[in-house]
């Protein structure tokens, strides 16, 4: 165990490498030079000038900008002083220590109570010249509706008053606010209500106190979140679509919606698992909205509809059991059941909702605010649903795919903490949905989403570091793709490290040592992201790490998953080190594993080669480059070089010699091989050469393969070489693929680099396809915009002028509709190059596994080698990281490549990508 590491800074905080530490001054402080009773008195004065006092900061929640589209009600000045005065003084009975972010408008010297002053400009009572300071104007109804957003969004954090004190003194403002401001509070209500999801029920209590003050805004606001949800289903939001779902759920609780005309849409809701001709991931959406809600309002339903109920959790039974999961294989972090199940994410759901229901609907974790006010909701007046029907399933409907729920630990790993609750126990399904709705809504700023985890309200009843730790672990594992880009869960846990050093360290260390002994069974593609976050944490921690815990992996075989692990793990340190640092930390017995060092390989520099084909033209070659010769000039030392693949060269000299291009590629990438600058500016620099010499496919793959004999030692220049040759045309993506799948690059078929270079050529096809796509798009817009306009113009010119506007029509359209011409054949084009790669891919995947599996089946060998679970497990990545452009040529696969006739286990991984979206 590493604990050492990841704990060590819980005793010695100074020397973490992260830690912000100034530079120590010879000169003494200002505080040192005045004394202590002087420095307090400073401090004391500071405070009491900032209004901090003695608190700490809080976080502080805030939309993103440009959620809320700004309302430009009118009011009279009056009116808006009165209610920045009720905003101001229903801000500070939060009595919260913390100081406003930029964009909440500064307070006047009017609003502000005494003592504090927050307005930027310095208000003076005479200017200079005895005449008084013209007063800034603060009653802007953009201004007041700013200071509306920020108390909806500011309630429900940390306050020195109850939250419950502060939901009624907000309803009482906003209450105040409706007649000037109801299209403004609607929006933000509503937006929030679909952004901030952790703190659901906090919003359904303020909604249900308006609601119970202004019976009619109840009824605006029901409708307007039915209004978001359409829309939300109809642009493909089905996240956003479940957390509102969810919040009019809750509005049950407040006595806002009646409980039938609830249980009435989501009877609409399993009704969807009876339509025909519909893809399983539609039902499934369906259905988990459905039972994602219970945890909230299902004592509520079932105590008024027990019946109705009881009908749509059978029908719901019954849809589980006739759902094919042929696609949960694919999706598992883990291939092995112990020892925690991989579950598929609703039949796991579906036990927690029965165990809840088994508990008399009895969960122990939902904070409940609306409690408090039960006697004044309870008279409010309830509103029915209007009639929900789901949306019909269209061709551009894209639903979520299904996932498997990540497991890691259990109540075993934290016995001396506070029990962590069984996998089948609702509220594990409510804690580490917070938590993953905490990430979502403050991902783009760690040090706030890691303040807002480590805050989660009954933190003292859960083992909240566990729970944290595994969650950001299952998004960054969640097949095909992350939620977010990788780097932020690395930035976030060591966030989460700095704010509780004593204790989340360890937990993290314990977490990385069961990854470790798991890798055996670990799916590939995970056990890549292993290896990038890992390397990515330790390059923040000096590379710190107790290598001797993980010797075993010493006497294993150098293809098996551990110690293939540590080598790819110190080979993406050296990325983010340099070769001697690596080899320094880590002890001398893992040399074997140790990256070799990263030098250029340059056979023509060796007297003992000069038997070489080529060397003297080499050696001329090598002169001429550092003299500046030009292209004329190489082609003309190049033509010299016999071709061995015919008997005389052809009078051009320009087709195919690998040679040739041996001696070139070999001398320029080693007179360049000082950086990636200098290899980048050859390749620019002789790149007419490279294209002259690689014209033919077989030319471009010799490329390849001589630049992969220079740099074999240095996995990350090749991986940047090829990105610039793909940039730069010298090569082609179909070229690429069929390198890697050469006999040449065998030795490193499973190396993580190689793996690298193929999805970073598919990206680089796929961002080209949607360039010219969207530029086709763009020129058909300008034309279909010119035609509008010159309709609109029609209607004001005499009838005399007809053909001379024919004609300026059609010089004006003429060019764009050419230019429209020429994008369809390019986008044709690419698309064409498009599925050729991929035809390439699968085609070359096929015969390698092919060949692999009749290898075996002939010798009496076990098919399931490290070799064949990395491969193939490569394939399923390949479908899954690109699978939004695999399915436009689906068609195309299963008649050409993925046929009956084909080995069932490579079939399989076919079938199961089919039945991700079936």
């Amino acid at each position: 165990m590493a604990l050492w590491f990841f704990g060590f800074f819980s005793f010695a905080p100074e020397k973490l490498p992260f830690a912000r530490m100034r530079r120590p001054s010879l000169r003494p402080s200002w505080r040192e030079q005045r004394g202590p009773e002087a420095t307090g008195r400073s401090v004391r004065a500071d405070r009491k000038r900032s209004g901090q006092g003695e608190a700490r900061a809080v976080p502080h929640t805030r939309l993103p900008v440009g959620v809320f589209e700004e309302s430009k009600a009118s009011a009279s000045g009056e009116r808006a002083r009165s209610v920045s005065c009720a905003c101001a003084l229903y801000l500070f009975s939060f009595s919260l220590p913390v100081s406003l972010p930029a964009s909440f408008p500064p307070l006047s010297p009017v609003e502000e109570p005494q003592g504090r002053t927050m307005s930027r400009r310095r208000h003076s009572d005479d200017n200079d010249d005895g005449t008084p300071h013209k007063r800034r104007r603060t009653s802007e109804p953009s201004e007041i509706e700013e200071r509306l957003e920020s108390l909806i969004c500011r309630v429900g954090e940390k306050s020195s008053s109850s939250l419950e004190s502060n939901l009624e003194g907000l309803a009482g403002v906003l209450e105040a606010d409706l007649p000037n401001y109801k299209s403004k509070i609607l929006r933000i209500l509503c937006t929030v209500a679909r952004l901030l999801p952790e703190k659901l029920t906090v919003y359904t209590t303020l909604v249900g106190l308006l609601n119970a003050r202004n019976y009619n805004f109840g009824g605006e606001f029901v409708e307007a979140m039915i209004r978001q949800l359409k829309e939300c289903l109809k642009v493909n939001m089905y996240n956003e679509a479940v957390y509102l779902v969810r919040f009019l759920s809750d509005l049950v609780n407040c006595h806002v919606i009646a409980a039938p005309s609830m249980v009435a849409m989501f009877e609409n809701f399993v009704a969807v698992t009876q339509e025909e001709d519909v893809p399983q991931v539609r039902s499934d959406w369906y259905v988990y909205a459905f039972l994602s809600s219970l945890p909230w309002v299902g004592k509520e339903l079932y105590e008024k509809k027990d019946a109705e109920m009881d009908r749509v959790l059978s029908s719901v039974e019954n849809y589980l059991k006739r759902r094919q999961k042929i696609h949960v294989p694919m999706l598992q972090v883990w291939s092995a059941e112990k020892p925690h199940p991989q579950e598929e994410y609703l039949d796991c759901l579906w036990a927690q909702i029965q165990k809840l229901k088994k508990d008399r609907w009895q969960e122990r974790h939902i904070p409940r605010p609306y409690l408090a006010f039960d006697n004044v909701l309870c008279e409010a007046l309830q509103h029915n649903l209007p009639p929900f029907t789901p949306p019909p399933h269209t061709k551009d409907s894209i639903y979520p795919m299904p996932r498997v729920i990540f497991r890691m630990f259990d109540y075993t790993d934290d016995p001396e903490g506070p029990v962590m609750p069984g996998s089948h126990s609702v509220e594990r399904f409510v804690i580490e949905e917070n938590l993953h709705c905490i990430i979502k809504s403050h991902w783009k700023e760690r040090k706030t989403c890691a303040a807002q985890l480590l805050s989660y309200p009954g933190n003292n009843r859960i083992p909240l570091n566990y729970h944290i730790v595994e969650v950001i672990f299952s998004e960054v594992f969640q097949l095909p793709i992350p939620p977010h880009t990788e780097v932020m869960y690395t930035a976030l846990l060591i966030e989460l490290c700095k704010l509780q050093p004593g204790s989340l360290p360890q937990v993290l260390a314990q977490a990385t040592e069961m990854l470790y002994m798991r890798l055996d069974t670990m799916n590939t593609t995970c056990i890549d992201r292993f290896i990038n976050w890992f390397s990515h944490h330790l390059s923040n921690f000096q590379f710190r790490w107790s290598w001797e815990d993980w010797s075993d992996c010493l006497s294993e075989d150098l293809d098996k998953p551990r110690p293939k692990f540590v080598k790819e793990v110190l080979e993406k340190c050296m990325r983010l080190s340099y070769h001697q640092r690596i080899v320094d930390i880590v002890p001398p017995t893992f040399s074997v594993l140790t990256p070799a060092n990263p030098t250029c390989i340059y056979k023509y520099g060796d007297e003992s080669n000069k038997s070489l084909p080529g060397y003297n033209v080499a050696l001329c070659l090598n002169i001429a480059i550092k003299n500046k010769a030009s292209n004329d000039e190489i082609f003309t030392i190049l033509k010299d070089v016999p071709n061995p693949n015919q008997d005389d060269d052809d009078d051009e000299g320009f087709s195919f010699n690998p040679l040739k291009i041996e001696v070139f590629v070999q001398t320029v990438l080693h007179l360049a091989a000082k950086s990636f600058s200098h290899s980048f500016s050859a390749l620019g620099k002789f790149r007419e050469v490279f294209k002259t010499l690689a014209e033919s496919d077989e030319g471009k793959l010799h490329v390849l393969r001589v630049m992969y004999e220079v740099w074999k030692n240095h996995p990350q220049m090749i991986a940047v070489l090829v990105d610039k040759m793909i940039r730069t045309q010298i090569v082609d993506c179909a070229a690429v693929a069929n390198w890697i799948f050469s006999s040449e690059l065998a030795h490193d078929f499973t190396r993580f680099y190689i793996w690298e270079i193929l999805h970073s050529t598919i990206r680089k096809m796929n961002k080209h396809v949607v360039t010219i796509q969207k530029e086709l798009e763009e020129t058909k817009a300008r034309l279909a915009k010119q035609h509008k306009r010159r309709d609109s113009d029609d209607d004001d010119d005499d009838d005399d002028d007809d053909d001379d506007d024919d004609h300026s029509i059609d010089r004006e359209d003429g060019p764009l509709e050419e230019q429209i011409e020429r994008l369809q054949e390019k986008v044709e084009s690419a698309q064409s190059e498009q599925k050729n790669l991929f035809l390439v891919i699968f085609q070359r995947f096929i015969m390698i596994l092919t060949e692999h599996l009749v290898r075996c089946e002939t010798g009496g060998i076990d098919v399931m080698t490290p070799w064949y679970k990395n491969c193939i497990e490569r394939l399923e990545q390949i479908f899954l990281q690109h699978h939004q452009i695999i399915h436009q040529y689906m068609v195309t696969l299963e008649n050409l490549l993925f046929t009956a006739e084909l080995d069932h286990h490579i079939l399989a991984v076919f079938q199961q990508f089919c039945a991700l979206q079936a």
